[in-house]
């Protein structure tokens, strides 16, 4: 396994808009009819990569346990498919139905939006709040395959948790690790 950290775009940066369909629905979304009141979580993902397996079940308890309080959630993938086929569309389908994914999760086959976001792996996970403005960036929480720590969501449940108690953000926020964005 390849391990790959986040690139760790700058806090302050105006979410990058997006126009994506979705693998499940059909559907075309963009940023903003998936941004919540309170803030937006846009994670990428994919479907084979050993580290976004180990953190599914969390990120879609996360997704559900914040849903209902404001925030918005999107899954995206932008690995080239035509190498690693697994990760085609109708496949991803197939992995957000098994895992109830309780977000769209959208195809960037051009790879524009993993790079307007500096998105380097999966997963790699960005909190928006209000305002469209990054607030968090980096690791879902410690766990990774094989290290024995239990999955819990920790940072990313804290950041969003800051947003709902308007309390300030981590200042050392730490990247995330995963396997790299396959680009074409």
């Amino acid at each position: 396994m390849a391990r790959t950290e986040s690139n760790m775009l700058p806090l302050g940066t105006q979410a990058p808009d997006f126009s994506l369909v979705d693998s499940v629905s059909g559907d075309t979304f963009t940023f903003h009819d998936i941004a919540g009141k309170k803030g937006t979580v846009v994670m990428f993902i994919c479907n084979h990569c050993p580290f976004v397996i180990h953190v599914n079940e969390e990120i879609v308890r996360v997704a559900n346990d914040y849903r209902v309080t404001g925030f918005g959630f999107v899954a995206i993938s932008s690995n080239d498919v035509e190498k690693y086929p697994q990760d085609a569309p109708d496949k991803m389908w197939e992995v957000a139905r098994d895992n109830s994914y309780p977000f769209p999760y959208l195809y960037d086959e051009t790879q524009e939006v993993a790079k307007a976001y500096d998105a380097a792996c999966t997963p790699d996970f960005y909190l928006f709040d209000a305002e469209h403005k990054l607030v968090y960036r980096g690791q879902l929480d410690n766990s990774r395959p094989g290290n024995s720590i239990p999955v819990n969501g920790r940072d990313l449940r804290e950041a969003i948790d800051n947003i709902l108690n308007n309390s300030p953000q981590r200042k050392d926020q730490k990247p995330s690790i995963g396997c790299n964005i396959k680009w074409k």
